[in-house]
């Protein structure tokens, strides 16, 4: 990168200006990924101080049924094959009461979309896990998701959305965005929800009052001005509602190990590669100081594996999600080497490897509880990259 474009870019980001399209595609030009750090870990430092969020939280996916064929999914099965499951509601409700010791504070619930699941399935399974842990927070569905259910209920959105947050919905999920170029999502994604009906939801969601996460699928087939092109309609959206806590960049994963039936699905993967720890640390670094207005960047860690997440929290991230249990949709692509679940204990030691100050959070990253930080009389003892 040209020296004075640098300087450039570091006098925006220390007055604390909005950075554009160009420098977003400049900064993931530059090779320096310590200078790009140091950038992101500075705004990072601003907005977050010297704490990482966590919360205990259990994945759901209550069926992996799903009308439709995204290149990337190893997830979904369609109706009839070997390993398709559709979870009955009580079994869901025992899945979530086996935490219930733990002092689980969320459950994140995402699924195929079932092409037969009548849908008054969905807030009565909401209904039910209230019942059964009303302290619980119940973060739930893609936007795709509730598009889904505008086809096969008749409602509309809104009407959804009213049923499910009276069924106990406190926030909708962030998937279903994968990346939202045309020019790249044509071939990575097989249902019909794009950019139009997915910011349509979310801001459907922001007026009623939910907050919600946003996502991004990287490392695949697209280019970095589409990573660029998708935070930048994130930012524009969240300049309108504000109903955005949290950005979430999602490692695109290959098919490491055949599926139990035999079959590879992921479509993408004869021609790509997967993003690098490098990469990934660029993509966390850039997307920090390109969404100004979102306060939280969150490393999910079974999909960048546990020492790149730390990392990552020198690089941008602030949030490292929590607990999981069981998260299907990477475990059943690629055994990537993440374990199923990390306790509260883990959590808090992974932080404060890393440095940091661990503080417990909700679905509203309201504080719940704060831990000490590294001991500080330890010479060994790692603290945060200085700004």
């Amino acid at each position: 990168m040209d020296v004075g474009l640098k300087r450039e870019l570091e006098a925006k980001v220390h007055a604390g200006e909005r950075l554009t399209r160009e420098d977003g595609i400049a900064l993931y030009e530059s090779d320096d990924l310590a200078w790009l750090g140091g950038l992101a870990h500075e705004v990072r430092t601003r907005k977050n101080g010297d704490v990482v969020h966590f919360n205990v939280n259990r994945h759901l996916n209550m069926t992996n049924v799903c009308t439709a064929s995204c290149a990337y999914c190893s997830f979904q099965r369609k109706p009839g094959e070997k390993d398709a499951y559709t979870m009955r509601i009580e079994e869901a409700v025992r899945l979530a009461k086996a935490m219930e010791n733990e002092n689980l504070t969320e459950l994140h619930i995402v699924n195929g979309l079932h092409p037969t699941l009548p849908w008054r399935y969905y807030p009565r399974s909401l209904r039910e896990l209230k019942k059964a842990l009303p302290n619980v927070s119940l973060k739930a569905f893609t936007a795709t998701e509730i598009h889904h259910f505008e086809t096969i209920s008749g409602l509309s959105a809104s009407e959804i959305l009213d049923e499910l947050i009276d069924a106990g919905l406190e926030s909708l999920t962030g998937g279903g965005a994968e990346i939202f170029d045309w020019e790249v999502r044509q071939h990575i994604v097989d249902h019909a929800t794009h950019w139009e009906d997915w910011s349509r939801i979310h801001r459907l969601a922001h007026e009623k009052g939910l907050k919600t996460p946003s996502t991004m699928l990287y490392g695949h087939i697209e280019e970095p001005r589409h990573r660029v092109d998708h935070v930048l309609r994130l930012r524009e959206l969240q300049d309108e509602t504000g109903g955005f806590q949290v950005f979430i960049p999602l490692r695109y994963q290959h098919d490491f190990v055949d599926m139990k039936d035999g079959k590879v699905r992921n479509r993408l993967q004869a021609r790509t590669t997967m993003a690098t720890g490098a990469e990934a640390l660029k993509v966390f670094a850039v997307s920090r100081l390109l969404f100004d207005n979102v306060p939280h960047v969150k490393c999910f860690w079974v999909m960048h594996g546990l020492q790149t997440t730390q990392l990552a929290l020198q690089h941008g991230a602030d949030d490292m999600d929590g607990s999981v249990v069981e998260y299907k949709i990477t475990h059943d692509a690629d055994n990537y080497g993440t374990p199923n679940k990390l306790t509260r204990d883990d959590l808090l030691e992974l932080i404060r490897d890393a440095g940091f100050r661990p503080v417990e959070r909700n679905t509203r990253y309201e504080a719940i509880r704060e831990y000490p930080g590294p001991d500080p009389e330890r010479r060994e003892s790692p603290q945060p990259m200085r700004v």
